[in-house]
């Protein structure tokens, strides 16, 4: 297996650590003002979905993986998981709760993201970064208020709460970021 530099690895890439594959799901580099700069990591363990920590020097080598990354278009959610298509052999894939984890809200149908297999089983899912959803609740807007660094708590049409700048209102339609849920602009469309 290939081996990379800790600080070249993001989320959703699977690594090999002593025989077990492991998705991260966040890596963060760190730069102290003194000392090493170290890459801390989250990782869940995709035999069993034992959530680990980790940290290693940005410059220390960790074995990634072999896995095959494949476009793939979201169905739907059922009582089993969720089901996405590969739009080339229309193959269905069914994905669980535990692979989708915190990014469930964002799907939507037909959006197109990318499924990491390893031996033919779904072990990791990337969304596209940001994503248009519409504000369903928030404080009303108030006249002559600039959209400067005041911000106000949102809930959008996936039920995830952010804030918004003062002068979005309800039904505006808003791009946030997959990752973390932050608000990045109004949507142009």
């Amino acid at each position: 297996m290939p081996k990379v530099i800790a600080s070249s690895l993001r989320k959703g890439n699977v690594v090999d650590l002593d025989g077990k594959l492991y998705v991260i799901l966040s890596s963060q580099n760190i730069h102290p003002g003194k000392g090493t700069p170290v890459t801390q990591m989250d990782l869940r363990r995709i035999s069993d979905g034992v959530k680990i920590s980790e940290r290693y020097r940005t410059t220390e080598q960790v074995e990634r993986a072999f896995v095959e990354d494949r476009p793939f278009n979201f169905l739907y959610e059922d009582g089993d998981g969720f089901h996405f298509m590969n739009p080339e052999t229309y193959d269905q894939v069914q994905v669980s709760r535990d692979v989708v984890g915190d990014t469930a809200p964002y799907l939507q149908e037909n959006m197109e993201v990318t499924l990491s297999t390893h031996e033919g089983v779904a072990i990791a899912i990337q969304l596209p970064q940001r994503v248009t959803l519409e504000v369903v609740e928030t404080e009303p807007t108030v006249k002559g208020q600039t959209a400067s660094s005041s911000y106000k708590p949102a809930l959008l049409n996936n039920g995830v709460k952010t804030t918004v700048p003062a002068h979005i209102g309800v039904g505006t339609r808003i791009v946030v970021m997959t990752e973390d849920g932050s608000y990045v602009e109004r949507a142009k469309d």
